[in-house]
Order: C-alpha cells, then structure tokens, then sequence
C-alpha cells in the first residue's frame, strides 16, 4: 500500500510540475498569452450573441431554450479548456508520433502518455475554459447541486474530447502521417458538440452518438443539467472511460512498431 502511495504521489507530484513549467513558459510573453486567451472568449461570445439573435425568433427549438444553448456551449468550450490547458498534447498525438518526437518522452523514467498529454499548454484554451466559467456564472444554477453538475459536465466533457483524440492520433502508429485525419476528426468533433443534439435525427443522431460521440456531451445541458438523467449519464460515464481505455490501450501496443524519428528534440 504504502509502494502504491508513493508511486501515486510521485506521478501526481510530476504532473505539478508539468503545469507549473507549462505556466511559466506562457506566462513569459504574458501580452500574447492575454491576447490569444482573450481573443478565444470574444470569439465564443459572438456565437452566443448570434444564437441570441435565432432564439429571439424562435424562443424554443425542439424543446432547447437559449439558456440550454448557453450551458451548452459553457461545457463544451470549458470542457476543451481544462484538457487543452492541462494535457495540450492530447490533439497533437498524430504530429508527435509520425515527426519522430516521442524520442524525448521514451528517454525519461516517466510515464510516456501521461508524460506526452501534460508536457504542453494551450494558451488559447485558457479562453475557452474562461469563457465556460462567465457563461456559468451568467446563466447557470448557482446552488451547490447546480454548480457540482456543471463541474460534472466539464469533467466528462473534457475526458470525451482526450478520449477521442487519443485514439485517432494513436492511427500513426499504424498509418504514418495521419496528421490530416486526426485534425479533420477533431474540427468535426469540435463543431458537432456545439450544436444541440435534438436537432439531429435519424442516422444523423445515431452517428452523433456513436461513431463521433459527440452527441454524449451536446446532450449534456438537458440530461445531465436540466433533467438529471440516470441512464444518460451511466452511459456517459461508461462511454468515456471506455473511450479513454482503448485509447491508452492503442498508444501502449502502437509505442512497440514506433521507430525513432532519429531527430534532436526537446519537449515542447
């Protein structure tokens, strides 16, 4: 047990370092940190705004209200954030793979992907996960069961969009250069949780919850938020760690046909 605790401890004491080295290394231009953060909020706020402007004509749709929209667009944007700040790499795993740069993280006694996932921050991201936060504040339920779903929500959200990229980026280890694949599957993921799932219907809506399982966090607001739904929700739950499984399954059997990009890096 204590073996255990120690290896805990140590991983978690690794993991701060990343973050506190990643910050450190954003925060020495804070100007464009500032700038590129501040800019990804503008730009999630002009979409709130034109959804303002469609719900003003149509107060419901499908039965999704503006403040559904905006809880939407709160878990989706802060879900990305976290991960995006806090494992910035996950959406990169294509590029590292197939540019030979796994080279540094295989020369060190870590873990390889938790090493790979947290050696980099998105700036940007800072903005999105900000911008989540306001719009929760703005528009969310304020009491303490409100607020532990909503922080729920950006939990799952964000294990979702790791768990995903995670097993498109890990198709290098097989494919080579599979960078285009991952960002194409990645703008499409991106784009289809912002939308509200009950809109779609048919194959459309079977694809939203299954082939890019998208649909698991645009669905959020009403089955997690708005009426909690026991089923939903064990689904979630279920599909994201069964997501976030065989993605570290494929990164570990891919880590054996890797060859060494024989390339001079150092970690991003």
């Amino acid at each position: 047990m204590s073996t255990e605790a120690n290896r805990v401890g140590g991983i978690w004491r690794f993991l701060v370092a990343c973050w506190k080295a990643n910050l450190s290394s954003a925060l020495e231009y804070r100007l464009s940190f500032l700038l590129l953060a501040g800019m990804m909020l503008v730009n999630n706020l002009m979409w709130l705004f034109f959804w303002s402007l469609f719900f003003a004509r149509f107060p419901v749709v499908q039965g999704w209200e503006l403040r559904d929209v905006m809880m939407l667009w709160a878990i989706s944007a802060g879900g990305f954030g976290w991960a995006s700040v806090l494992f910035g790499n996950y959406y990169r795993i294509a590029t590292i793979v197939s540019s030979g740069q796994l080279d540094v993280y295989l020369s060190q006694p870590k873990p390889v992907l938790l090493h790979v996932l947290a050696s980099r921050m998105s700036v940007m991201a800072a903005g999105d996960f900000l911008f989540g936060l306001l719009v929760y504040a703005w528009a969310g339920d304020h009491t303490i069961r409100g607020f532990l779903l909503f922080a729920a929500g950006l939990l799952l959200a964000g294990l979702l969009f790791m768990g995903i990229m995670i097993i498109v980026g890990c198709l290098a280890f097989w494919y080579g250069n599979s960078e285009g694949i991952a960002q194409q599957v990645f703008n499409s993921f991106v784009a289809l949780t912002t939308y509200p799932s009950d809109i779609f219907r048919g194959v459309a809506r079977t694809i939203l919850f299954s082939v890019v399982p998208a649909g698991f966090i645009s669905y959020l607001p009403i089955g997690l938020l708005r009426y909690f739904d026991p089923a939903f929700v064990f689904v979630a739950v279920l599909v994201t760690l069964g997501l976030l499984a065989i993605g570290i399954v494929l990164f570990y059997v891919g880590l054996r046909r890797y060859a060494s990009g024989n390339a001079i890096t150092v970690r991003q």
